[in-house]
This record gives C-alpha cells, structure tokens and sequence, in this order.
C-alpha cells in the first residue's frame, strides 16, 4: 500500500489535472520536470535478497499485493534483479524458464520452488532514476513494455517503484474525453472453465498475457491472471498435491477453481477516467467490455499508460 507521502503527491498530481477545464490533453499535461516521477512512484518499496526461495517470493508478493518484486543485495540495498508473477508463472508454468525445472531439478516442483530467487531474476533491470519524469516513467513503461519500474539514486540503491496503476489512479474519475472503444483490445483470448492450470500459464506467457477471461458457453464467467496462478502456487493446495513433487499433480487442476470474485465489466462508450476509477475500486487490474451482451474487448492498466502518453 502506498505510503501517505505517495497519495498526496498524486492528489496533487490529478487536481491540478481537474482544475482545467475541458477534455484533458495528457501529452501536453505530463510532467517533463526533472524529479516529478517521485511524486506519483510509491516509495513503500519491498526487496528482496537474491538468496530467498522461489516460495517465499511468492509469498511475499502475495502478502503485500505486489506483481512484481525488485532483489537487492541485502546489504548496500543496491538493485540486482527484478521478478514478476509472470516469471515465476513462466518458470513452474512450462515456459522458458521451466527447463531449469525440468533439467536441474528433474521435474520436482517441490526442490523447485525452494530454489533461490536468483535462478529466475531478470538481471537487466529496466529502472529510472530520482531526478527523471513522469514522461520519463511514460515512455519507458511503453518502450520497454514493463509494467512496473524500480526508481534508484546515483548509487543504484532501490528508492521506490512506479507502475501503470499509479497512472491508472492519476486519471481516476477525471473525466478525460477518450472513450474505452479507442484503448481497448479487440483480438482476446479466451479460457475454458476446464482448461488446466498448466495449459492456462502456458498459454499467458506463449501470449504475453498477465490475465484470461473464462468463458462457458459464450458467457463470461471470470478472468484468471497470473497472481491468481501465484495465490493456487503459494497456498497449501499446492503442497496437498505435490505428494511426489511430480508437476502434473499441480498443474492439472482446472482454473475453475481458481475463480474467487465476480465479475467488474463495462462497456466500450464510457470515459477511461470513469473506467479507472471502477478499476481502483474494484482492485482490479482490467475490465472486459461488453456490448448486446457479449464480450467484445478488454481494457487493461498497460491501455491507459497508452491512452496517457498519445
């Protein structure tokens, strides 16, 4: 949760966005200031040692809401990695990553997810420093296509961590004057209720996905995202069915039963600011669209830094 330093920096941030009158013409309003990335960027950062088991990352992104977690040497706090849920996904979900699995631990889920953080870490951390923009922030997050940065003082020490849901709150409720219809995606790709777990993660990371809606006979009945993959890794249910370490006793069960909230939808017309603030009230990371009751897109946090920086 962001500390209250945080919240009042992007207070300020979105009410001098609201006193101006009219459509927001957010190229023209975002900050090129030297330093102002600090105002909206939560310095309520957590980091983790290099040496700490997969499951315990796992863990600590779970307690703290997090989907992604820098590593820094515990000493000096200098940044050395980053890791995200779809990492951790990629690695026990059959992606890349998973041939260390598969080669240095043979396959055993249970050895695998006691192994330390660094066999997965992203080692060329994309960051930003102190000193840098919002428009910085902006069109790194694009370029780069990350969702989240680390930020670091001139001595690579990790001070805070800036993310599309810090531009999500930037333009919530603020009416803007970009419909949903223009940022949303149209190609999606879909889940059956009795697909796999495995078969669910593979086909995230085969699409750069963070998230699947479910669908039953045309009918939307959740979405399915890589914490939810991380929440089934992290919980007792996955220790129930590693009785041999084997993978497929974890993966082999159907997402259905990953499936914990109802679902938020909206439909194309409505302002992003207005979708923004369903989506902060919601704590959801994305809203499907729906028109004559079928699904026709998804918006999602990476399509309003988009929508934010055009």
């Amino acid at each position: 949760m962001k500390n209250q330093k945080a919240k009042s920096g992007i207070k300020e941030v979105r009410d001098a966005y609201i006193r101006n009158t009219g459509p927001l013409d957010f190229k023209t309003r975002i900050s090129e200031r030297h330093g102002d990335v600090m105002t909206i960027a939560s310095s309520d950062v957590v980091t983790i040692p290099p040496t700490m088991p997969i499951i315990e990352a796992v863990r600590t992104m779970l307690n703290n809401g997090f989907r992604r977690l820098p590593i820094a040497d515990a000493g000096t706090k200098r940044l050395m990695g980053i890791v995200t849920s779809q990492d951790i996904v990629d690695f026990l979900g059959g992606g890349s990553r998973y041939l260390i699995v598969k080669n240095r631990f043979k396959g055993n889920f249970l050895a695998a997810v006691n192994g330390s953080i660094s066999e997965i870490m992203e080692e060329s951390v994309v960051s930003l420093y102190e000193k840098d923009s919002l428009k910085d922030a902006l069109d790194t997050m694009l370029k780069q296509n990350v969702g989240g940065i680390p930020i670091i003082d001139e001595n690579t020490r990790v001070k805070a961590v800036i993310t599309e849901k810090d531009f999500v709150f930037l333009i919530a409720n603020v009416i803007t004057g970009k419909k949903v219809v223009e940022y949303m995606s149209k190609n999606i790709v879909t889940a059956s209720p009795d697909m796999t777990v495995g078969m669910a993660s593979k086909s995230m990371i085969n699409n750069g996905f963070r998230r699947l809606p479910v669908i039953r006979d045309n009918i939307l009945i959740g979405i399915i995202t890589a914490s939810d993959i991380l929440r089934f890794l992290g919980s007792g249910d996955m220790f129930e069915r590693l009785v041999t370490g084997n993978a497929r006793e974890v993966f082999d069960v159907p997402i259905r039963t990953l499936i914990k909230r109802d679902v938020i939808f909206t439909g194309s017309d409505m302002d992003i600011g207005e979708a923004a603030g369903i989506m902060l009230e919601k704590n959801v990371g994305s809203l499907p669209i729906f028109e004559d009751g079928e699904i026709k897109g998804i918006i999602t946090e990476r399509d309003f830094v988009r929508a934010i920086a055009e």
